[in-house]
């Protein structure tokens, strides 16, 4: 859903784009989950993250991924793993897949260590908290994040008595 894109997700997007000669970067529009930003909102930041990558094309999408992968004639699906919980998420959506079209592949790439303990649920609370997130996110996505926060931090600070 990239909600919000990482530098995890950059970093995978920028490995497949190493290993095939073209990469299409899905965002997914409804996820069963809430969202911090519009599909439209996430497409453009994904946009702008990628738009110096000749391989690699951002579009949005609705529906089942692998119907999505077959319309546009891919032969594979890349997903990236963290930590081990993901890979039995992953494993399970892989072999789902593989039942509904065993044409595409489901490859799995493995994050590099600085970003795993990046995700996107982690970046919106240390964001929602006023936290710096500036070491997890591309600096565009950043100062959404920070445009998006602003209005629930305020001057903690005592108020003075005027007439004091």
């Amino acid at each position: 859903t990239f909600d919000p894109i990482h530098l995890g997700h950059v970093d995978i997007a920028m490995r497949a784009a190493s290993l095939f000669d073209e990469v299409v970067v899905a965002v997914y529009d409804k996820p069963l989950k809430n969202l911090l930003f519009s599909p439209e909102q996430r497409i453009n930041l994904v946009r702008e993250v990628l738009k110096n990558q000749s391989r690699i094309t951002v579009v949005g999408y609705s529906g089942l991924t692998v119907n999505f992968a077959r319309e546009i004639g891919a032969k594979a699906i890349v997903r990236g793993l963290r930590v081990f919980s993901d890979f039995e998420y992953e494993f399970r959506m892989a072999l789902a897949n593989n039942r509904l079209d065993a044409e595409i592949d489901t490859i799995a790439l493995i994050t590099n260590e600085e970003n795993t303990f990046i995700s996107s649920s982690t970046v919106k609370e240390i964001a929602s908290l006023g936290g710096d997130v500036s070491t997890m996110v591309p600096p565009i996505v950043n100062l959404e994040l920070v445009e998006y926060f602003k209005d629930l931090f305020y001057d903690t600070k005592p108020q003075t008595n005027p007439s004091e």
